[in-house]
């Protein structure tokens, strides 16, 4: 006991005297944690000093190439048993409208696609598969502790019932640091949880899913596939792993277990009647001598009020917003879609007819 006592005490110092670690959540749960134990009273000198120097919580972990309170955590748990709770972090995090239903730092790409990525605690990955935008890609995030972030990964991809796969890539924290989400996710996919909810086979000493369902765990466990490519940073490497699931994606899971979603999906239908734009209606016609798209604006009185000249849709849409030319949703997406279809045309020099479909003629010639 007395070694885990000297081990705990050097750690602690450690984090005391390092500035980054007054703000964070880790030390601070930590002291919480090990204020509540039989520890305590042996370590009431350095539990104090660290007390004295907290500052108001700004993050929940760095991942610090070297978490002392994470170590001193650690070795805590080889010594006593820690009281419940005693993670990092332990602040449960608050529901959002929509999904995902749990906030984190990851970047939505497209909901109905099958795959997430996840890229541990290489954050700089999470632009750079964003930007890549391989086909089958549904969001990309890390993760960075082996007990709440994993809890998040596993309900936000529960909600999402288009998501089949999970590609875990890039670092996993290094052993000095104390958490382990990688090998952690790995072994809740294979091994599920013990009746305490510590994940089986993790190496971590603080892989506790608490707040997990275990309705949602197991729809995790039966219905995603984990891929590992944990050390993985290569983004054309990773685009690879998300494109070759996507080949394979099974479909929608069906049956998930609710888990916050708050979001409507809505079957699209034709309108019961026409509604004119106040602002008028608009003729586009592409003019193939001078290589561009003219757009003429009537009243519905049927006279010629303005004409606007441009070579790109997007460009011609925006002036006719702008000018406030075009005033209800639905006629902004029928013109957007009829200026679309017009430069195809000009460029590939394919006839065009506003409000017909393309025929044959238009694909083939």
């Amino acid at each position: 006991m007395s070694g885990s006592i000297g081990k705990i005490t050097s750690d602690l110092a450690a984090a005391t005297a390092a500035k980054k670690c007054h703000a964070c959540g880790c030390f601070q749960d930590t002291v919480a944690a090990l204020q509540r134990t039989e520890l305590a009273s042996s370590l009431a000198v350095t539990l104090s000093e660290a007390n004295a120097v907290f500052v108001e919580r700004r993050y929940d972990c760095l991942g610090c190439e070297v978490c002392w309170p994470a170590n001193a955590l650690n070795v805590a748990a080889d010594a006593v048993d820690l009281p419940a709770g005693a993670c990092c972090p332990t602040e449960n995090p608050r529901p959002t409208d929509g999904w995902p239903v749990l906030p984190g730092d990851y970047q939505v790409i497209r909901f109905t696609a099958p795959v997430a990525v996840c890229t541990l605690h290489s954050k700089e990955l999470i632009g750079n598969v964003a930007r890549a935008a391989p086909q089958g890609l549904s969001i990309v995030g890390s993760l960075q502790t082996e007990n709440l972030g994993i809890e998040r990964v596993v309900e936000n991809v529960v909600s999402n019932p288009n998501l089949r796969f999970l590609v875990l890539c890039g670092d996993d924290t290094p052993a000095a640091v104390g958490h382990f989400p990688g090998q952690s996710m790995l072994a809740l996919a294979r091994n599920g949880t013990d009746p305490r909810g510590r994940i089986q086979g993790a190496k971590g000493k603080r892989p506790w899913t608490k707040n997990l369902d275990p309705a949602v765990m197991n729809h995790f466990r039966d219905h995603i596939e984990v891929i590992d490519a944990i050390g993985v940073q290569d983004v054309s490497r990773i685009a690879h792993d998300v494109e070759k699931c996507a080949g394979r994606d099974p479909g929608p899971t069906t049956g998930a277990p609710h888990v916050g979603r708050r979001f409507s999906v809505l079957r699209a239908m034709s309108p019961d009647r026409l509604v004119l734009d106040p602002a008028g209606y608009l003729v586009v016609t592409p003019d193939r001598r001078r290589e561009l798209i003219a757009v003429e604006h009537y009243g519905n009185d049927g006279v010629l009020r303005t004409v606007v000249e441009g070579k790109q849709a997007e460009d011609l849409a925006a002036t006719l917003l702008r000018e406030k030319l075009v005033t209800r949703l639905d006629h902004a997406a029928y013109i957007g879609r009829e200026l679309t279809r017009a430069e195809i045309a000009l460029k590939e020099g394919r006839p065009y007819i506003q409000d017909r479909a393309p025929c044959s003629c238009e694909e083939t010639s």
